[in-house]
């Protein structure tokens, strides 16, 4: 029997267990597509491509050229382009499309979070909440807060910087998590950090710093999520796995 090609968008801990759990199904060939804006810690088995695919007319032609006839779209939450191009393209060439979205993050009591609806008004509000701010926003969207001249950043990211960063005020810290509640709390007392700022990308990995801020008194100022297109979706790679079988 010729394996069924599921091409898999990833990059996250959910991409990496499904590609890992599908790998030696002789049902399945599967590809994993990467971003490639990190330097990735652990690749996943089999077949992988890194970088774009040119929107939906791009993703749609390589659907047609590599005769995919599944797709599962475990991208991070904030990748909403990536997201929506899948959806339109997967639309356009009849293939089945599953998206993994795990859970967002919701306030336990204690927790003082400031929802804001994009990293613009993140950024605005910054000035009148706290003089130093630690920013765990990865490095795509740093430039939206060049203009704040009063607040310090404590910018954390995985990579080093290839430019410097466009922040007249910035301290960079390299990790990559999941992170613990007690390094939180020690990088949160080092810096002076007054306030967070974080995307609700939900998971394990880096919600230490929520506990840490609440432990702390200190306000989040919470993105909420972009929209995710219409169609199937689960939150667990036990979901995704599921899809895949009723397939």
């Amino acid at each position: 029997m010729t394996p069924r090609r599921l091409l898999l968008l990833g990059g996250t801990t959910e991409a990496l267990a499904l590609a890992e759990r599908l790998a030696g199904d002789s049902r399945l060939e599967v590809i994993s597509s990467l971003a490639g804006r990190t330097v990735a810690h652990r690749l996943p088995p089999g077949r992988v491509r890194v970088g774009g695919f040119g929107g939906v007319a791009g993703l749609k032609a390589f659907l047609d050229a590599e005769k995919i006839g599944l797709v599962i779209d475990a991208t991070h939450p904030f990748a909403a382009a990536i997201s929506r191009h899948a959806a339109s393209a997967c639309a356009e060439a009849k293939v089945p499309r599953l998206q993994v979205l795990r859970p967002a993050w919701q306030p336990e009591p204690g927790d003082h979070w400031i929802p804001v609806p994009t990293m613009v008004a993140a950024a605005a509000a910054l000035p009148d909440l706290a003089r130093v701010a630690f920013l765990a926003i990865g490095r795509q969207e740093l430039a939206i807060f060049a203009g704040l001249k009063t607040v310090r950043l404590v910018v954390r990211m995985v990579d080093a910087p290839a430019q410097p960063l466009p922040l007249e005020n910035a301290t960079v810290i390299l990790a990559r998590g999941p992170y613990g509640i007690a390094s939180e709390e020690a990088l949160f007392t080092e810096h002076g950090i007054e306030v967070v700022v974080s995307k609700n990308s939900g998971g394990d990995a880096t919600i230490a710093k929520l506990t840490a801020a609440r432990r702390r008194g200190l306000p989040v100022v919470m993105i909420q999520r972009p929209e995710a297109p219409g169609g199937d979706h689960v939150e667990t790679v036990a979901g995704a796995l599921a899809w895949l079988k009723a397939q």
